[in-house]
């Protein structure tokens, strides 16, 4: 059965995004949207896996997708919501919940990392969160995910979970008109190497809004003279920078900041050593700074401009939600009639 192409990707609204979430990953999707129809989901319920405060989340949830409209996600051509407004994602999710296996889910190396050693106090939620993740792109039969290295496992178990809902319904499904399989089989969406954006005060560890040091990130809220002090205190080495790549080897911080230099130009990391290979870093790092000023301070001053009216924020995520629901809603339809529930009437 042909799927039509459609792409799915989501975000947690656990604190402000950073200049690692937007070179990582939400810059791609602005350019995605020029070629699939796109979904872009503020994953709410994925948050409630470990304990957030209500109005944080609340504040969070809107700020997210502030960022994503400010970025440039056009919300008339693409869907922009928030997770917890269609329910439909958790009615699937449990369907899912009974098509998957414990042992798969004991695979999953995120939840060992999450839940540590105390991985008895470790919720339901975050140990079945990959299926809720399923659920979030097959409830939309999305076809396409972008997906960075630490969630292949995932969209592989959401594969697997479409394979044996299809394999093990496949006589309801083709019943029903469905023909041989109902859900697709999602595929990663990987288009060049995402930069992996580190920490600026240690190069060997990923950038992150858990990181104590305010100085560690660039947050996109950030304004033009805290992102100039930010990367003026980026931790370097006393070492020029080279004027080839190989220079790069075992100098984390100096890699990290040409990798920074190199995705804001969209540019590569030999094209900004032929440029700037010989240079002091106090002459590199103001021309950073001056590179990601223009380019970061548009998309703090359109966040600013959209938190300002909260009520425009949430009239895009109304109209998302109305339009993903519809959606959602069809195929639960579908799923209720091959699993054998009875149908809202």
């Amino acid at each position: 059965m042909a799927h039509r192409p459609l792409v799915f990707s989501g975000v947690q609204p656990t604190g402000n995004l950073h200049l690692g979430n937007y070179l990582g990953a939400i810059m791609r999707w602005v350019a995605l949207q020029e070629r699939y129809d796109c979904i872009y989901c503020v994953v709410d319920l994925h948050a409630i896996t470990v304990w957030q405060e209500p109005q944080e989340l609340v504040k969070s949830t809107r700020e997210v997708a502030a960022a994503l409209i400010a970025v440039g996600i056009d919300p008339r051509k693409n869907i922009i919501f928030n997770q917890s407004q269609v329910p439909q994602h958790a009615e699937l999710a449990w369907v899912f919940n009974c098509i998957a296996r414990m042992g798969w889910l004991n695979r999953m190396t995120q939840f060992k990392e999450k839940a540590g050693k105390d991985r008895e106090n470790a919720s339901v939620g975050l140990f079945a969160y990959p299926t809720l993740m399923a659920a979030d792109i097959l409830v939309y039969r999305a076809t396409h995910v972008p997906v960075g290295e630490d969630q292949k496992q995932h969209l592989e178990l959401s594969r697997d979970i479409a394979q044996k809902f299809n394999n093990d319904y496949a006589e309801s499904i083709a019943g029903n008109g469905h023909g041989t399989e109902y859900f697709p089989l999602p595929e990663p969406l990987i288009e060049g190497s995402a930069t992996r954006v580190m920490s600026l005060r240690d190069g060997t560890k990923k950038m992150s809004k858990s990181d104590p040091s305010e100085y560690s990130r660039i947050n996109l809220t950030d304004d033009a003279d805290t992102i100039a002090q930010k990367l003026r205190k980026a931790k370097t080495d006393p070492e020029p920078l080279p004027s080839a790549v190989e220079g790069l080897k075992g100098r984390p911080e100096a890699e990290n900041l040409v990798d920074i230099y190199a995705a804001l130009s969209g540019s590569t990391k030999e094209a900004v050593l032929r440029e700037h290979g010989g240079a002091q870093f106090s002459a590199f790092k103001p021309a950073l700074a001056d590179l990601a000023v223009s380019r970061l301070s548009p998309i703090a001053g359109e966040m600013r401009r959209l938190l300002a009216d909260p009520a425009e924020i949430d009239r895009v995520l109304a109209d998302g939600t109305a339009r993903a629901a519809a959606m959602a809603e069809q195929t639960m339809d579908d799923v209720r009639d091959i699993v054998g529930l009875l149908r809202k009437r």
